[in-house]
């Protein structure tokens, strides 16, 4: 069975709301809202989330297609940028390279990208440690962590070389069985399902 790592699409960026509070963009839930149309959307037996607005949001609306509640897990929130507050994009993107050249240090404050994998790691993996194999999940958070989560399964040093194309809404599929990733990220209204992922 199928275990998914998704990121939540385009969000309302608003430099006077905190960043984990910003929900989905009208693009954002309608990419969402496209997905949620799929036919591996119907098939997820399980739904974990962030507790961030824009990753709940998302992972609402691709339960509602498989008609489950969303579980929540604070700790797969993104990497901690609050001591900056909100930057920019230009500058933003500049201090995202060099979070991931420098996991060890941090960025101005940041939470460390070797601090932000152990966090998320840990959290994935506490959850399919007791989960039922036989039920496909759908992880549902953000795109930096998510990197950092697909690089450990991976089994490669942390680099933005992995880092999801620009505006979100990507997924990438690992089996459940060895946790081995078998996609590449892809965007989420057009993923095929596992099973396009094994006939490539």
């Amino acid at each position: 069975m199928f275990g998914l790592y998704i990121t939540h699409p385009q969000v309302r960026i608003d430099p006077d709301v905190p960043v984990p509070d910003w929900g989905l963009s009208d693009v954002g839930q309608a990419r969402a809202e496209q997905a949620s149309r799929s036919d591996w959307a119907k098939k997820i037996g399980r739904i974990v989330s962030s507790d961030e607005v824009k990753a709940v949001e998302t992972a609402r609306i691709l339960a509602s297609a498989a008609g489950i509640e969303v579980e929540v897990a604070p700790r797969m929130h993104e990497n901690d940028r609050s001591a900056t507050g909100f930057l920019p994009p230009p500058e933003f993107e500049k201090a995202a390279d060099w979070f991931f050249a420098h996991p060890q240090e941090s960025f101005k404050g940041w939470e460390r990208a070797v601090d932000a994998q152990a966090r998320i790691v840990s959290a994935v993996v506490q959850i399919l440690d007791s989960h039922d194999p036989e039920v496909p999940i759908a992880f549902v958070g953000h795109g930096g962590v998510g990197t950092l989560l697909k690089c450990h399964l991976l089994g490669m040093p942390i680099s933005r070389d992995r880092d999801q194309p620009g505006g979100g809404g990507n997924l990438f599929h690992f089996a459940l069985a060895d946790r081995t990733v078998s996609c590449d990220w892809t965007a989420i209204e057009t993923w095929q399902g596992a099973g396009a992922d094994e006939r490539a």
